[in-house]
């Protein structure tokens, strides 16, 4: 049987000098990886070059191949991007974002809800002009909702301590390094309160959007299976 689905590019690997290895999040299947061949002519119904982080893809596959690596019939890309790979900045996010999201889904969650969150949050990205600056704090706190690992922000007068391993508020200091302490923990609801339309209203200084980008990578080691620290993490943290 013949699938087609939109996907949303993670990852990907040159495998020879004839062949990409791509990891892919598709709408209708979840997780998909792809033996994409390397392509010089313009009229292949899989252009190689489509295939790149974050690009968003309709692809069509034969359900019925049982490998591992799977080889489209026909990628073409249904929404372009007009500023994601071309502003420094955005394209720094977008790389993170795809490395991060290769890691986060390994669970196989449904991409029911998932998928079209994902894909919403990128366009907006990319047509959004200024002021994105908080936005992969957002969008990562925004994606435990999804995963099933949302922070516990009940009891805010406790915000003494926020400790990353029970993901709830502390009103002492836990036995273990694992924890946001005053005044840093009181971001955590506000951070719950965020979307892409009010992110601007929230002010924070470089230093602590870089902490706060940490505390969410640990979170998310702390609650996903081999989550692993992200190379990424640090060139995002210098640029912003």
């Amino acid at each position: 049987m013949i699938i087609t689905s939109k996907a949303i590019i993670l990852n990907i690997v040159r495998y020879n000098d004839e062949t990409l290895i791509a990891e892919a999040y598709t709408e209708s299947a979840g997780r998909k990886t792809f033996a994409v061949r390397i392509s010089r002519s313009q009229r292949s119904a899989v252009r190689h070059t489509l295939f790149q982080p974050l690009a968003l893809l309709e692809i069509a596959w034969d359900e019925r191949a049982k490998q591992t690596l799977i080889r489209p019939k026909t990628a073409r890309c249904y929404a372009p991007y007009s500023s994601l790979p071309y502003d420094a900045r955005k394209n720094a996010i977008g790389l993170f974002l795809a490395d991060f999201l290769r890691h986060a889904l390994r669970t196989e969650p449904d991409p029911t809800h998932i998928f079209p969150y994902i894909e919403q949050s990128i366009m907006w990205l990319d047509v959004c002009e200024r002021n994105f600056a908080n936005f992969h704090l957002v969008f990562l706190i925004r994606l435990t909702f999804f995963l099933g690992i949302t922070p516990n922000v009940e009891h805010p007068e406790r915000n003494k301590f926020f400790d990353l391993r029970s993901a709830c508020f502390a009103d002492h200091q836990p036995a273990h390094a694992d924890y946001i302490p005053n005044p840093e923990a009181q971001f955590i609801p506000m951070l719950l309160r965020m979307r892409y339309e009010n992110m601007h209203i929230f002010r924070f200084n470089g230093t602590e959007r870089s902490r706060l980008l940490n505390y969410i990578n640990t979170y998310y080691r702390l609650h996903l299976p081999d989550f692993p620290e992200l190379k990424s993490l640090q060139i995002l943290k210098e640029l912003f």
